[in-house]
């Protein structure tokens, strides 16, 4: 191989190398979305939800995943693992629900929260397993 095409290939390279790194930089430093201060682009109760991801899966992740969703529902249990508090909702549907895994802020707020309660959360919708996932949720409302 002659000494052009050589140093072609090590510019292409170097050039892809810097590019990869200034992308990777711009992802890491993106900043973090505060759902508190966000509207949600979505309003549902927690049936409807469910109903929606039982119904056709991949039409749900195209209107619901990474979307800041508005839920409402009846609290079927609170549980707290690693002092991370998450909100179970109560379905219609007897093999799934929807859970909510609070705010670092929200769990280890003092509010009282019990089952039974009827509740209004934010969060962001990461999909549907038997359930489905809300992450970074924080309380608008409760009864």
């Amino acid at each position: 191989m002659n000494n052009k095409k050589v140093k072609r290939r090590i510019s292409i390279l170097l050039i892809i190398g810097i590019l990869g790194l200034f992308i990777g930089y711009k992802i890491y430093n993106k900043p973090h979305l505060n759902v508190a201060r966000e509207s949600a682009d979505i309003r549902r109760t927690a049936n409807m939800l469910l109903a929606d991801f039982s119904t056709d899966e991949t039409k749900a992740n195209t209107k619901y995943l990474d979307k800041i969703v508005a839920v409402k529902g009846i609290i079927s249990s609170v549980d707290l693992e690693s002092e991370k508090r998450s909100i179970t909702l109560l379905t219609t549907d007897n093999f799934g629900s929807v859970i909510c895994y609070l705010t670092e802020d929200n769990s280890q707020n003092s509010m009282p929260i019990k089952a039974g309660q009827a509740v209004t959360l934010k969060g962001i919708c990461t999909g549907f397993l038997m359930d489905v996932i809300l992450v970074k949720c924080v309380i608008t409302d409760l009864k």
